[in-house]
Parts: structure tokens; C-alpha cells; sequence
């Protein structure tokens, strides 16, 4: 895959460092040596224990949970390296914080998306590399490049293994008007038809089914999101679609974020099996055995190789 090494390295701070092992490792490199820890008060320190000058850098740090202090060793990081002289800094986001708040939904509200944006900015990356935004207009919240890889071909080729010649039988179902999107491309690789969950929310985080678009009885469906936080969303649509005629219900998601009750629901929900990628480490106490992980490693180790040597990146999903 990569043959020059000379002048790039991989960094990782504490959220994900076992992604951030395998994809130096796909890269046929160590991760760089560095020290990420709090001091007594909480603070972030951050010590780098090898030369960067003139490096093409890499920092890998999904903001997921704990996500303030992921974000901080994230942008102190990326400080220490500006001021150790790297010659490209490239924050490699595998799962972007704050990315649900984009816009103003009620007057008054901040724009966190944007915020973040700027704060990465500010400290000194060059580059974003990061997969599956919840929007993807926050592209345009940067005033540097933006890499925004998608996770459905991995979770497409997972399907396609698995079924094979039996997808005719499947219904890619998207759980809300939000997801259609990302739903459909789903549905175009498998070359399966689409269904869509009408839903009204009468409050955060309570979900309520109305209606389903689309013929989903005697199928086998696949609910397609980008993340799970509490799994309400999810739960409840894949138990709605198995009292509507489903015959089975799986689902998929990129994200993995499974907050608060997500795992007792999806444990007691009709949820056959949930395949998730690893932009989120997951603890041992949430790998249960209905959720099956893809590794994300092989996709950004790729990424990151093209960036490096300024080859295209969009061709990784041709």
C-alpha cells in the first residue's frame, strides 16, 4: 500500500489507541512516541518524545466520550506539534464531537459544530480526516480541507459476504427523514429497495413511529444510521417494523456511541444483530453479542497514504 515512510508520522492521543495501533500498523509504521496524560487538577498534558520538524503528521482522536477531554488532548496536541515545528498537521477524527449540534434549532442555541471547527483551526491543523459527519455541511464550517470518508462500503461489503445471493430478500430501512440520504446510498450498492420510518419526537431523546414508507412485510430489514446514542430511535423502529410484518431486523450503524440505556434496549429489542464500526473503542462491558465490529483501520491507513502522497481520496468509493 505505502512504500515512503520517510517523512510521516502517526500519533495517537487516549480515545481510540488500539485504531490508531492497527492503522500504523496497515501503514507499516509505529505509532510516534508520545505521552498524553492529566495532571493533578485535570489539566491536559501532552509531551512529544521524538523529533516532528518538517514531519507530514498525523493525530488520530475520536471526540467521543469523555468528549471534552478527548477534544482538549486533541487540540493541545495539535499545539505542541505547530510549535515543534511539523511541517503538515492532519487531526484524523475517526468519530467528530459535537457534530449533532450544526444549527440553530431554537432561538438562542450555539452552533457547537462550528465552534469545534474553529478551535481546530486556531490551534493549528492543517487537515481534517475524519468519517460519516452526522451533517455533512460541517465540511464547509472549515476554512482548511476537509476529508469526509463514508463508512457504507464497509458495512455494504460486510452484507454482501454475509447474504450473498439471498439480499433479494432484504429491505434497507431508514429510521427517520434524516437519514434517507445515507440510507439510499446503502441501498444503491446492495442493489436493494428502500423503506423509510415516518416518526414524530415530541421530545429529546423519546421517539414515537407513525408511519412506514414502503412494502417491509414477509422482509428481512436493515435500519441504517450513522450513530446510536441512546439506541430509542433504532429499538423503537425495529420493533415497529417486526409488528408490521418483518420477518427479521437487523441494523448498522457507523458510530457506536451507545449512551445511558442503549445497550438494555437494544439487548430487549427485535434487533437481530448490530453491526457497528470502530470509530468509537468500545469497552469490553458493551461488547455484547449482538453487536458485531468492522475495523475502520485498513480505510484510513489507506486515506491517510493517499493524503501523503496527494493522490485522491474520493476514489477509495469508486
Amino acid at each position: 500500500m505505502y512504500t515512503e515512510r520517510r517523512n510521516i508520522k502517526i500519533f495517537s492521543c487516549n480515545a481510540n489507541r488500539e485504531l490508531a495501533s492497527a492503522i500504523a500498523k496497515n501503514l507499516l509504521l509505529d505509532l510516534g512516541q508520545a505521552e498524553v496524560s492529566q495532571f493533578s487538577d485535570g489539566e491536559i498534558s501532552v509531551k512529544i518524545d521524538e523529533t516532528i520538524r518538517g514531519a507530514d503528521v498525523y493525530i488520530i482522536q475520536s471526540t467521543s466520550s469523555p468528549v471534552n477531554d478527548n477534544l482538549m488532548e486533541l487540540l493541545i496536541m495539535i499545539d505542541a506539534m505547530k510549535r515543534a515545528s511539523a511541517g503538515r498537521i492532519t487531526a484524523v477524527m475517526p468519530y467528530y464531537g459535537y457534530a449533532r449540534q450544526d444549527r440553530k434549532a431554537r432561538a438562542r442555541d450555539p452552533i457547537s459544530a462550528k465552534l469545534v471547527a474553529n478551535l481546530l483551526t486556531v490551534a493549528g491543523a492543517d487537515r481534517i480526516l475524519t468519517m460519516d459527519l452526522h451533517c455533512a455541511q460541517i465540511q464547509g464550517f472549515f476554512d482548511i480541507p476537509v476529508d469526509h470518508l463514508l463508512g457504507a462500503p464497509l458495512l455494504t461489503n460486510y452484507y454482501r459476504e454475509k447474504y450473498g445471493d439471498n439480499l433479494d430478500e432484504f429491505v434497507a430501512v431508514s429510521p427517520d427523514l434524516g437519514s434517507v440520504g445515507r440510507t439510499r446510498v446503502f441501498a444503491t450498492r446492495l442493489d436493494i429497495p428502500l423503506a423509510i420510518i415516518d416518526k414524530r419526537r415530541p421530545k429529546a431523546n423519546v421517539s414515537e413511529i407513525m408511519n412506514i414508507i414502503g412494502d417491509i412485510e414477509g422482509k428481512r430489514v436493515i435500519l441504517v444510521d450513522d450513530m446510536i446514542d441512546t439506541a430509542g430511535t433504532i429499538t423503537n423502529a425495529a420493533n415497529a417494523l417486526k409488528e408490521r410484518g418483518a420477518i427479521e431486523v437487523d441494523a448498522c450503524c457507523t458510530h457506536a456511541v451507545l449512551s445511558g440505556p442503549a445497550l438494555e434496549r437494544i439487548e430487549k429489542s427485535a434487533i437481530q444483530e448490530l453491526v457497528v464500526l470502530n470509530t468509537i473503542s468500545l469497552p469490553a462491558e458493551k461488547r455484547i453479542a449482538k453487536i458485531k465490529e468492522i475495523s475502520v483501520a485498513k480505510t484510513f491507513a489507506e486515506a491517510i497514504s493517499r493524503i501523503h502522497e496527494g493522490t485522491s481520496v474520493s476514489t477509495l468509493f469508486d
